[in-house]
């Protein structure tokens, strides 16, 4: 399978993927660079694990497509929203996968204190790619979002300034890889998590 292919959806008997250590909630945080995968790899999992994905982009794009303008806040909205829903989710002992750049501490502490509150498993992905690839992917990328501007390099070179490294303990996926082999990573990831 290609990168950055989707995966097909599986068949109606089999779209449950069971993993034992799923009994305690789980929020699955898929991040990194804009253009790294993750909105695909996200999108993969919820499919393979029968999970919301609350993605942050289209939260923002439909918070503009009400009329509000595109600002520092639209985005914090987006990312508030996001907590809001993974919070309802995991308060019913749902497991629930975020897909969000989170590139500062900020981000990074809302998912933290919400697993911590809620008593749920913190699962963090992070999807990186070779630089020259990432450029080649955001100059071809259209997302095609309401309001929201597509991503150019410049974009993302500025991002990357603002971008903190990890320190936590983290799944890191190469999104040069298949998806299929990159899905099968993460599924055995958040298992033993």
């Amino acid at each position: 399978m290609q990168a950055g292919s989707r995966l097909k959806t599986p068949s109606k008997t089999s779209n449950l993927c069971y993993i034992p250590s799923m009994n305690l909630p789980k929020l699955i945080v898929v991040s990194g660079l804009p253009g790294t995968g993750k909105s695909t790899l996200a999108e993969a999992l919820a499919n393979r694990l029968n999970l919301p994905v609350f993605s942050v982009d289209p939260i923002e794009s439909a918070v503009l497509k009400s009329g509000i303008k595109k600002s520092f806040e639209t985005g914090l909205a987006a990312y508030l929203v996001a907590e809001t829903l993974a919070r309802e989710q995991l308060k019913l002992g749902l497991s629930v996968i975020i897909d969000a750049v989170s590139p500062v501490k900020e981000a990074r502490d809302m998912w933290e204190n919400i697993s911590h509150e809620l008593k749920a498993r913190l699962v963090l992905i992070e999807c990186v790619l070779d630089k020259n690839l990432h450029k080649q992917r955001i100059e071809a990328r259209i997302r095609n979002l309401h309001g929201l501007p597509e991503v150019s390099w410049a974009d993302v070179e500025k991002r990357r300034k603002e971008y903190l490294k990890w320190n936590e303990k983290r799944l890191i996926v190469d999104s040069a890889n298949s998806l299929q082999d990159n899905v099968s990573k993460a599924l055995e990831y958040i298992g033993r998590a």
